[in-house]
């Protein structure tokens, strides 16, 4: 398949997009606003001729804001636009650069032509920046058609994905042709890109930014002023974080064998997508657990089993207020998510056995010592209980993630050199 056909069959295919995005809107209303901005109508007023940066969501766009930071003390004359695909991402873009007057926000218009040329011709980028693997084959060919350098920051290829890419290999050929940088975390998934038709020039090394992440010193201390407040210096207080669908039972089921052992054991609960926290707040009830809405900002109490992390941009904090970090995503086939920002925490982590998005990191972490993976809620339980009783074993855990940090620390340096070079 070649760009012409993929583009007829998305014309052909807007029904869908329509109804997709309907039943999207049913979940998460957010879907149903801005429709207009992803064909490029009536979007903000966008000052032209910056830095564009995509991030697709809301992990992207957590990983994207060091990089973003640096990009706007290095050039402070540039405004930058940053663009993602959904509604969560929109609202952490947001919330991160409140303040900053030189970032402007809008959705990416979808992958058609018309509406790719219509949002450069309006954006008018010196540089465009993709996070992770968001590759879109109409607007990095727009952008090239106009001159304007395309760069994949933090890419990230998984061997599955590869293969799916090989299959069109007379799309995503040309399309990876046609970028002036891709910056992987891997040298495997730089033999991938590689292998699907990135020229080798093009091709760099330069780690994963995710172990540059720097925490605020004042955020532990928060966590742990409000531990105090809870009373719960001493209470065993675990994490489970960015669950999908099918892990909350898992997890509140080995919640339930822990407190047969710690009966005053805390669970804090974050699913990963905000259409589930009233859902998975009415299955804590269900299951008879005691739960307290953060958002509510009710106080948690000695008779509390569960804190629901039903907050948008407060994980890191919520991350910081338990002893030990379940990272989900990683019970079911999805992937897993970023097992560094526990770490970077200094907190043992634990997660399921699905991490094909972070296979380097997960080796590191695992080989390491820093790193516990489980299978159902039994083992999951047990590697809790472990850490609960065993706090050396915690300690070894936490101290052998952060140095897995420190070691590979640098990669936003090298991606920001290579930026460099790309921008007249």
């Amino acid at each position: 398949m070649n760009r012409t056909l993929y583009t007829a069959l998305f014309y052909l295919g807007l029904p869908l997009v329509a109804i997709r995005l309907w039943l999207r809107a049913r979940k998460a209303p957010a879907y149903a606003k801005r429709i207009g901005e992803r064909f490029t109508l009536g979007m903000p007023t966008l000052q032209p001729g910056g830095i564009w940066v995509h991030a697709v969501s809301v992990g992207e766009s957590i990983a994207a804001a060091p990089m973003i930071r640096a990009l706007l003390e290095r050039y402070p004359a540039l405004p930058i636009t940053v663009t993602c695909m959904t509604p969560t991402g929109s609202e952490r873009i947001q919330a991160l650069f409140a303040n900053e007057t030189r970032i402007q926000h809008c959705y990416l218009p979808y992958d058609l032509p018309c509406a790719a040329a219509r949002f450069l011709d309006r954006v008018q980028p010196k540089l465009a920046v993709i996070m992770e693997t968001e590759l879109w084959p109409n607007h990095i060919h727009q952008c090239a058609k106009r001159g304007i350098p395309v760069a994949l920051a933090n890419g990230r290829l998984s061997q599955r994905s590869a293969k799916g890419y090989g299959r069109f290999s007379k799309l995503t050929a040309p399309m990876l042709a046609e970028m002036s940088l891709l910056a992987v975390q891997t040298e495997a998934e730089a033999q991938r890109f590689r292998d699907l038709g990135a020229r080798p020039g093009s091709v760099e090394v330069t780690g994963s930014i995710k172990f540059d992440l720097t925490i605020d010193p004042q955020l532990l201390q928060r966590a742990a002023d409000l531990r105090s407040q809870w009373q719960a210096q001493d209470r065993p207080v675990w994490i489970a974080a960015s669950t999908h669908e099918g892990e909350d039972e898992v997890v509140l089921d080995a919640h339930r064998r822990l407190l047969a052992n710690h009966p005053d054991a805390l669970l804090i609960l974050v699913p990963r997508h905000p259409e589930r926290f009233n859902s998975v707040f009415d299955l804590c009830q269900r299951e008879g657990f005691a739960t307290v809405r953060r958002s509510t900002g009710a106080n948690v109490d000695a008779q509390t089993s569960v804190l629901l992390g039903d907050t948008m941009g407060e994980l890191l904090f919520l991350y910081a207020l338990a002893d030990s970090a379940f990272v989900g995503g990683s019970l079911v086939p999805n992937g897993g998510h970023n097992l560094l920002e526990p770490a970077a925490l200094a907190k043992p982590v634990l997660s399921g056995p699905h991490l094909f998005n972070f296979l380097d990191i997960a080796a590191q972490l695992r080989e390491a010592g820093a790193l516990a993976e489980v299978d159902d809620a039994e083992g999951l339980a047990v590697e809790v209980q472990r850490l609960f009783e065993l706090p050396r074993d915690a300690q070894r855990m936490a101290e052998a993630g952060l140095a897995v940090m420190r070691r590979n620390q640098g990669a936003l340096q090298r991606l920001l050199d290579g930026l460099a070079r790309l921008i007249q």
